[in-house]
């Protein structure tokens, strides 16, 4: 199952480790010597498939906490997802598709990034400029909730009240995706989003992505959807947002705009059911995990560059930065000592960043990996036409589709990079589908979880963000009371 530092899987999705795993990357020596601790880390993620528990995850309030991810992929009546809860998100897109005119989310991190990354793959830039009928009767889609910005969320609201008012009826459903109720960028922008549909004369209905508790334990926003009489929608326990994508966080956009939900969950269930060997020879998640572990820390490689060739997945390098970030970027150990671990995210995208950010992966300091996301079989490939042949430098391309140009211009990247000594990866998709996209986002949440237990960090808290808020608390007190 593998050859030349690669994995392949049946369905053709392939992790190749390139030069990250060799001479000048993770030596094999080096990553025979660090068998023991795969095996380590490997053991206490099948423990926490099965107990749903791992050593030294604690709540806010210090008790043991639910890790529960791993059970996202599988429907099943003991699940999380539930025949019953996909059959619910299946039956929302349909009664809203025909119906709805647009969709408008409201959530920020894990609430937002998911979701966004379901969107660019299966819509693309262009999704609100097509007519209803190409868009197969789907809604028009917007994403707010992410950021306390004026100007983002005036833009959307003046968009939708022209598009109100050159129609008779127009309804718009927002959905309103907190755990608690209380998260100040997606509660102030809905806030101000409903006035104004109200001023507007807008046909406004509002779903709810909360937490799933009522009685003592209800959360704020679950009490409005109740007393509002909103359809609610699940926030699961024992799920952080970053790992959320499988989730109904996720999957409501993607029931929205008629992505292919079970095909995605079958991707990250298979992908799943691979990293269940123990062997770094044939489970991507674990090679992944420890290649990047060690890097960093037998060779000062305290970057990654996660570089995707093509636009539309930007945003899963985006996602893959609160994931990377909030997953591993530790001030203390499971055992409270300080360590400061950690990798810096960066997102960048092929091949635009060529021009850009390239010059210093090539030149830089050596403290980089750089990991590239390819497409062996892209939809409705482009041919350069034979328009100037007559300059060479213009012939040179003529004739080529833009998908064999892209690959060349990736591998041209990585051939330069290892030229000096700089290590890289390449995640291979045959195809960009909901199944491939599945087994992708969900093999690079294992990873991360995986390297938690490499470095000894808790990969499923966040008490740096934490901090912040507290202060922000007291600010936004002072503001009111000023």
């Amino acid at each position: 199952m593998i050859a030349m530092a690669s994995i392949t899987l049946q369905s053709g999705f392939t992790f190749d480790a390139g030069t990250l795993y060799g001479p000048d990357g993770v030596t094999e020596e080096e990553l025979s010597a660090f068998e023991e601790c795969c095996g380590k880390a490997h053991t206490a993620l099948m423990d926490m498939r099965r107990k749903g528990t791992i050593d030294g995850h604690l709540s806010k309030d210090g008790e043991p906490e639910a890790v529960l991810f791993t059970r996202l992929p599988y429907i099943a009546e003991e699940n999380i997802n539930t025949p019953e809860r996909i059959m619910a998100l299946e039956t929302l897109g349909r009664t809203t598709r025909n119906r709805v005119d647009a969709v408008v989310f409201f959530g920020i991190g894990g609430s937002y990034l998911g979701g966004k990354v379901l969107f660019d793959v299966h819509c693309g830039a262009f999704w609100n400029y097509q007519s209803t009928a190409e868009r197969n009767g789907y809604p028009k889609i917007f994403f707010s909730g992410n950021n306390v910005d004026s100007r983002s969320l005036g833009e959307i609201i003046r968009f939708l009240q022209g598009e109100r008012n050159a129609k008779p009826a127009y309804t718009v459903v927002a959905v309103l995706l907190s755990k608690s109720g209380s998260t100040i960028e997606p509660m102030s922008n809905y806030m101000i989003f409903r006035q104004a549909m109200m001023d507007a004369s807008v046909a406004l209905e509002t779903v709810a992505v909360t937490d799933p508790h009522v009685g003592e334990k209800e959360t704020l926003l679950h009490h409005l959807a109740e007393k509002s009489d909103w359809p609610i929608f699940f926030v699961p326990d024992g799920v952080g947002g970053r790992f959320s994508v499988f989730s109904e966080v996720g999957l409501i956009v993607a029931a929205l705009i008629g992505f292919d939900i079970r095909a995605y969950l079958d991707g990250a269930r298979a992908m799943d059911q691979v990293c269940r060997n123990g062997d770094w020879h044939e489970n991507p998640a674990l090679f992944n995990s420890a290649l990047k572990y060690l890097a960093g820390k037998l060779h000062g490689r305290c970057l990654e560059v996660l570089m995707p060739y093509g636009d539309c997945l930007k945003s899963l390098s985006e996602w893959y930065v609160q994931l990377l970030a909030e997953s591993l970027g530790k001030r203390l150990d499971k055992r409270q000592r300080v360590v400061n671990y950690g990798r810096t995210p960066i997102v960048a995208v092929g091949t635009t960043d060529m021009h850009a950010q390239t010059q210093e992966h090539q030149e830089g300091p050596q403290d980089k990996v750089v990991q590239f996301i390819s497409v062996t079989d892209w939809e409705n490939d482009l041919v350069v036409p034979h328009l100037y042949d007559e300059y060479a430098q213009l012939e040179a391309f003529s004739g080529l589709p833009l998908s064999r140009i892209l690959e060349s211009a990736r591998s041209a990247n990585a051939e330069a990079l290892a030229g000096d000594g700089r290590p890289s990866a390449n995640y291979i998709l045959p195809q960009l589908n909901a199944y491939h996209l599945g087994e992708l986002m969900y093999m690079l949440c294992l990873s991360v979880a995986y390297e938690g237990e490499f470095a000894a960090v808790d990969a499923f808290n966040q008490p740096g963000v934490e901090i912040y808020k507290k202060f922000l608390g007291s600010r936004l007190k002072a503001l009111k009371e000023g």
